[in-house]
């Protein structure tokens, strides 16, 4: 049966409007929750100094954390997370590294640590309560400003691929806002060696 051109027109715009509502129907059932959250917040890290700049078995430094995490299903979020801690100590010089005389005073090392930080978070509402656990992957970034009355001190520096295993504990005191209690097991790899480092923090959480 041969067909005008006008029915060839029609059934043309018929097949385009069926075609047209099934992938509007598979763009519907594919569309990606909006929801995530911001975090900003005090962060406290017990760093692995044995393998860094001292004898000391860890250093404690203070900073901050933020993260962005987005839904991409109920359960499962995809999170940025950054965060910068900080801290001094004294480190004694040995002895014979100064001039007949002269009183050498204590080395001060000041050191900055960075991470970079992108993985999976998965969680789950209770009530007020969203308890929930992370694996995240990236970089880390030490600095260490060192004043030392020799001539020519090194400032070391490095950067190097990072890990962090944890999970923590938001509570919802109103829609948008919650406070977060968080904890990482963090891994770095700074100066050719494994440094294993815990970070505590806690903040406000901006819900959207």
């Amino acid at each position: 049966m041969r067909l005008s051109p006008g029915k060839i027109a029609v059934l043309g715009r018929v097949a385009a409007v069926v075609a047209g509502s099934f992938l509007f129907s598979l763009a519907t059932q594919a569309q990606v929750p909006t929801s995530g959250n911001v975090f900003v917040g005090y962060s406290y890290y017990s760093a692995d100094a044995t393998n860094t700049i001292s004898s000391l078995s860890r250093q404690g430094l203070n900073g901050w954390e933020a993260s962005l995490e987005g839904k991409v299903l109920p359960f499962i979020g995809m999170v940025a997370d950054f965060g910068g801690n900080y801290g001094s100590q004294n480190l004694p010089i040995a002895v014979g590294t100064c001039a007949i005389g002269v009183v050498c005073s204590p080395l001060t090392a000041t050191t900055h640590v960075e991470t970079f930080l992108f993985g999976p978070r998965v969680s789950a509402s209770v009530g007020k309560f969203r308890p929930f656990g992370e694996v995240l992957f990236g970089a880390g970034h030490i600095r260490i400003n060192e004043t030392s009355p020799l001539p020519d001190f090194i400032m070391p520096t490095d950067t190097s691929f990072a890990t962090a295993i944890g999970g923590g504990l938001d509570y919802k005191v109103i829609r948008v806002i919650a406070v977060r209690v968080q904890g990482d097991y963090v891994q770095t790899r700074f100066f050719g060696t494994t440094q294993n480092n815990v970070r505590i923090s806690t903040g406000i959480v901006l819900r959207f």
